[in-house]
């Protein structure tokens, strides 16, 4: 017998024979399904063998305040509410934060069975550094928002992990590849499935590559972090020296901020008193 709760259930992302068995039993004995689509989950619950005498409700992005407090007040009625995503672990990059909070806010029980999640998988699978990572969801579809928000995370350093789709992967890593110039990348898709596939290398490659294969599935992409760039105080001074002869001052202090990843104020006083020596 469940206790009256709320309980976060993640799903294969692929492979149906990924599901735990804590997890079955949990979908087994819960009394109500909260879930993205209702007919997915009863599909997924068919094939794992499930019984479908369940009440399964949406909870989604669009009905995700409303529905939150109606899980609590079903879970106090009722009992055991399962939250699941349509593949792999719920919120994350999906709703379920606000429902977790209000839940903790009214003393009502929670608990997590886990499982599948693309994002670990994908790094596992990447070959890039996995000591410090950093998951940003999904890239935005407009040209803009995509460059604003690489821009706002290619000096962090640690590797990067994104969600993408395959009808824009291709124009994704082109912005990749003047945003992130350099870097080493992996793309993971279709994780645990029977094309699954894994590349990494130089962004170029990966490009060229699906320029010849037409990209299908679901996408994980995957940044390494910036290099570090060894040098010393003269490497600095001589480089700002010869870039302010090219060009402005704000210009050369930039160009050497971006460059050696200084503080830009430091950077100033060191170009005001090379300018002042010429």
């Amino acid at each position: 017998m469940l206790t009256n709760g709320l309980y976060i259930i993640s799903t294969p992302i692929g492979n149906l024979k990924d599901i735990s068995k804590r997890a079955l039993e949990v979908l087994s004995e819960a009394e109500i399904i909260a879930c993205e689509d209702t007919r997915m989950s009863r599909k997924l619950f068919s094939l794992l063998g499930l019984p479908l005498n369940k009440k399964f409700i949406t909870y989604q992005d669009h009905n995700e305040e409303e529905q939150a407090q109606n899980i609590i007040d079903m879970i106090n009625s009722s009992g055991a509410v399962a939250l699941i995503s349509d593949a792999g672990s719920p919120l994350i990059s999906d709703p379920g934060y606000k429902l977790v909070r209000k839940c903790r806010e009214q003393g009502v029980f929670v608990t997590v069975i886990p499982g599948a999640c693309a994002v670990i998988c994908a790094l596992q699978l990447s070959g890039l550094p996995t000591n410090r990572f950093m998951f940003a969801g999904f890239i935005p579809n407009k040209d803009k928002a995509r460059i604003d928000l690489f821009e706002e995370l290619k000096n962090i350093n640690t590797t990067l992990i994104f969600y993408e789709t395959a009808m824009r992967i291709l124009k994704t890593l082109q912005t990749v590849k003047t945003v992130f110039a350099g870097r080493e990348i992996a793309v993971a898709r279709e994780i645990t499935k029977i094309y699954e596939e894994v590349l990494s290398g130089s962004v170029d490659k990966i490009i060229a590559y699906f320029e010849q294969n037409q990209p299908k599935g679901e996408f994980v992409l995957i940044v390494a972090p910036p290099q570090k760039i060894e040098f010393n105080e003269a490497d600095v001074e001589g480089f700002l020296a010869q870039k302010l002869k090219e060009m402005s001052l704000k210009s050369a202090v930039k160009e050497v901020c971006d460059t050696f990843k200084l503080n830009k104020s430091l950077v100033y006083d060191l170009a005001l008193r090379i300018k002042n020596e010429q």
